[in-house]
C-alpha cells in the first residue's frame, strides 16, 4: 500500500512535487455509548452482621450473599461490605486476609472494599487510620451516613458522596 500523497491546493492527488512520509493514520473509533456499555454485577458480601450488604444491593443492583461467599450461580466479582466502627474494620482486614492467603473459594475476584458510615460525621483519628491501612492494599469506596436508608427508605437519590460506588456499579439514578 502506498502511503505517500501530494497536497496542492487542498487537493490530495498523486504526484512527485511535495511528499508527506509515514503511516497514514486512521480515523480512531468514538468511544463506546452509554447504553452499550454493560454494568458488571457483584456480589456483596457483608465481613460482619449489619454491614449494609442488603441495603447496598437494593440501591446500587447486584447479589446480596448477606454474610457467606458468593455461590456458583452468583457473581463472581466481589465487594466486601463493613461498617466504619472498629469492629467492623478489624473484620474487612480479616476478611482481606482470607483472600490474601488464598483461602476463598476458588474462582471470586475481590474487586473492593465498601465501607459504610456507622454515624454521621467524620470519624475519629484511630478508625480513620485503619481506612488508610485498608486503602493501601485494595480500592476503597466510601458511603456516608443516609439517614432515609436507616428508615428504610432506599428509592431515593443515591448519595452524592458515593458517585463513584455508583460509577463502578453502573447504577446511576
Amino acid at each position: 500500500m502506498r502511503t505517500d500523497m501530494h497536497v496542492q491546493h487542498g487537493r490530495s492527488e498523486p504526484g512527485p512535487e511535495t511528499w508527506i512520509r509515514g503511516p497514514v493514520a486512521l480515523p480512531e473509533e468514538p468511544p463506546p455509548s452509554p447504553a452499550a456499555v454493560t454494568p458488571r454485577h457483584f456480589s456483596w458480601v457483608g465481613v460482619h452482621g449489619g454491614a449494609g450488604a442488603s441495603t447496598l444491593a437494593a440501591v446500587y443492583g447486584g447479589h446480596d450473599c448477606g454474610r457467606n461467599w458468593p455461590g456458583p450461580a452468583d457473581p463472581p466479582s466481589v465487594l466486601l461490605v463493613a461498617r466504619t466502627h472498629a469492629a467492623g474494620l478489624a473484620a474487612a482486614l480479616g476478611a482481606l486476609e482470607v483472600f490474601r492467603r488464598g483461602e476463598a473459594p476458588h474462582g471470586l475476584d475481590l474487586d473492593a472494599v465498601v465501607l459504610v458510615a456507622d454515624a454521621p460525621g467524620r470519624l475519629p483519628r484511630p478508625l480513620a487510620e485503619r481506612v488508610k491501612v485498608i486503602e493501601s492494599v485494595i480500592d476503597v469506596y466510601r458511603v456516608p451516613w443516609v439517614a432515609a436508608w436507616r428508615l428504610g427508605e432506599l428509592s431515593g437519590q443515591a448519595p452524592r458522596e458515593a458517585a463513584s460506588l455508583a460509577r463502578l456499579t453502573g447504577c446511576l439514578r
